[in-house]
């Protein structure tokens, strides 16, 4: 006589397989939010996971289960900010490109990665390759791509000379509006970033 198992009642929440981890979300997020005040209050050398956990409400183990050290934690949460990136805009004009570019910028700048944690993590990045690259995806590399595209569809307009390097127009534009925002943390007065645009078009055409 062959037995058979009894069909799974789907009435039944399913079970996590026998000694898999179950990650609670939530926990996951106030480890992360902990990460932003921790780094705001002491910087990333005297952040320590004790500090991160008593900020959460949760044990160490907790942040151990997710990250196994600071360093890995930091480099995930910049990580996933490097990853927020938008298609670059397509207004029809240099011009409308380059201010478009501004507009998005300039809101990632005040976001808490880009105003409080990246300036701390510049220091360390001296000491620590793999801090400097995580820095580099996050600050350079989505931004080049983007910048990328606004030079060749304006070279494609005959807008540009098909010399134009588009790290430049990182330099002339994105430049001075990371030094006013992150470092000299200064607001922006009205109209800075439609003459910053208009500078920034005129200097690529030079």
């Amino acid at each position: 006589m062959t037995t058979t198992d009894p069909a799974p009642d789907p009435r039944r929440p399913r079970r996590a397989p026998a000694g898999a981890a179950v990650l609670r979300e939530d926990v996951t997020e106030a480890i992360r939010a902990a990460v932003f005040e921790e780094l705001a209050s002491v910087g990333f050398a005297r952040m320590s996971i004790e500090g991160i956990a008593r900020r959460a409400g949760v044990g160490k183990t907790a942040v151990y289960r997710r990250w196994k050290s600071k360093l890995s934690l930091v480099l995930d949460l910049v990580s996933a900010f490097a990853a927020q990136g938008l298609p670059a805009p397509a207004t029809g004009s240099l011009y409308g490109d380059v201010r478009a570019l501004l507009e998005v910028a300039s809101h990632a700048l005040r976001h808490p990665v880009a105003s409080q944690v990246i300036p701390d993590l510049l220091v360390e990045s001296v000491r620590n390759p793999e801090i400097a690259q995580a820095i580099k995806a996050a600050l350079l590399d989505s931004q080049h791509g983007m910048a990328a595209l606004i030079v060749r569809d304006a070279v494609a307009r005959g807008e540009l000379p098909a010399s134009t390097d588009a790290s430049r127009l990182l330099d002339v534009a994105v430049g001075p509006l990371y030094w006013r925002l992150v470092v000299v943390r200064d607001d922006l007065p009205k109209g800075y970033l439609d003459q910053l645009s208009r500078g920034a078009v005129a200097a690529l055409r030079v």
